[in-house]
């Protein structure tokens, strides 16, 4: 089956374009639509604009709500056939639209956005004027959203390819028409990439293809529909960091060389931001219990990837009663992390099973960051994760020992 276009004003070329994701969206769509119409008429006057919603079919007049919002740019609504889910195939599609219609930059936003400002086109457009393919986006979070990103996406990527790209997975991005054919002549293309994998694998081609990468500030907090950490976002999880592990194959031959990361370019300034996002609860006894449980559940899987001395130290987090206390260093989630990418690179059990049993970890490695930053505002929250990524970049080598090792031990007996 066919995609569905509804192309009203005949659009056949855009200089740039503005890509909206949906699925079922028809109650927030709206607004992100009329921003960015306002921020490509303010601050892109000159240029030949287009707004794409690329959407999953969505049931719920999403595509109605989009196309009768009121605005000075032309709209162009792309749907994958019905029953075709997926982030990753509206971004395919988006990729698709972009090279046909020759854009120089494609900005997306999220379609669920509640604080975009026109600005933000600006900001994540103007760099793809110059000499940037990739725009990673810059913005006050709270503390406890965006908690993939910020325990396993960033600190991974950062120790792996050398570059501080603090929202790897934001969902708000600019990228170049050069960039978007290289996205589609990409060989590794799964399930995953085609949903939720989608931000953490165009940012590491972007990254570890050599293309020019850069933040920019984007003057207000992101605020959107956030999740609790400790509610099922098991989907989600094992989509990005399968993602991400099989990229780490695809490009060993690239972060097995790097051995400490550096600030990317930064496109703006802080601007000052003092607004505050909204707060993010988190149900840290769901946290607990699914650390405590998984031991039961997992216990034999985490025996086999988890080495006998990190193993024991988590052993004796077991007993822990002290929901508000628990606590395990840094290091010790470093290490229980590389161990994971190597047992799914060796293919040593089923990788969904591995995923799987890595969710409590996250869970407990969530915890800890909560009880340890509860008291803490988001600039020393902040500063705290700084920390903890330096400490990844500083046990890269345990990773690189582990990664090795059946190399090492293949070879030997050819």
């Amino acid at each position: 089956m066919d995609i569905i276009v509804e192309n009203p004003h005949n659009i056949n070329s855009a200089e740039i374009v503005v890509g909206i994701p949906s699925y079922n969206e028809a109650d927030s769509i709206s607004y992100p639509t009329d921003v960015v119409s306002r921020g490509l008429v303010q601050h892109f006057p000159d240029k030949n604009s287009v707004i794409i919603n690329v959407d999953n079919n969505s049931p719920d007049n999403t595509k109605k709500v989009f196309l009768s919002t009121p605005t000075k740019i032309p709209k162009v609504y792309i749907s994958t056939p019905k029953g075709v889910k997926g982030k990753g195939n509206n971004f395919l599609n988006l990729f698709k639209a972009a090279v046909e219609l020759r854009a120089k930059a494609i900005i997306v936003v999220d379609a669920d956005l509640k604080s975009i400002t026109p600005s933000w086109v600006r900001y994540l457009g103007e760099p793809l004027m110059g000499r940037f393919d990739y725009v990673t986006p810059i913005y006050v979070r709270h503390k406890y959203d965006g908690t993939i990103t910020n325990h396993i996406a960033y600190p991974m990527l950062r120790t792996l390819f050398g570059l501080r790209v603090r929202q790897p997975i934001g969902g708000d991005f600019g990228f170049s028409g050069k960039l978007a054919r290289a996205f589609l002549s990409e060989k590794l293309w799964n399930d995953k990439i085609a949903n939720f994998g989608i931000d953490v694998w165009m940012t590491t081609i972007a990254i570890a293809r050599r293309f020019n990468v850069c933040q920019a500030f984007l003057g207000s907090p992101k605020v959107h529909r956030a999740k609790d950490p400790a509610a099922d976002l098991s989907v989600m999880f094992k989509q990005v960091v399968s993602t991400l592990f099989d990229l780490m194959t695809d490009f060993e031959y690239l972060w097995k060389d790097t051995s400490e990361s550096r600030p990317s370019s930064i496109y703006g300034f802080g601007l000052g931001v003092v607004e505050k996002p909204p707060a993010v609860s988190v149900n840290t006894k769901k946290l607990m219990s699914s650390f405590t449980e998984g031991f039961d559940k997992f216990g034999k899987i985490w025996e086999k990837i988890i080495p006998m001395p990190e193993y024991l130290e988590l052993q004796k987090l077991k007993s822990s009663h002290h929901i508000d206390q628990f606590y395990y260093s840094s290091t010790l989630w470093a290490r229980i992390l590389f161990s994971f990418a190597v047992a799914y690179k060796n293919n040593e059990i089923d990788h969904d099973e591995l995923l799987e049993a890595l969710i409590p970890f996250y869970h407990s490695r969530v915890l800890t960051f909560v009880n340890r930053t509860k008291n803490l505002e988001t600039r020393e929250s902040e500063e705290y994760l700084e920390n903890i990524n330096r400490i990844f970049e500083s046990e890269k080598y345990f990773l690189l020992e582990r990664w090795n090792e059946r190399i090492l031990s293949t070879k030997m007996f050819r």
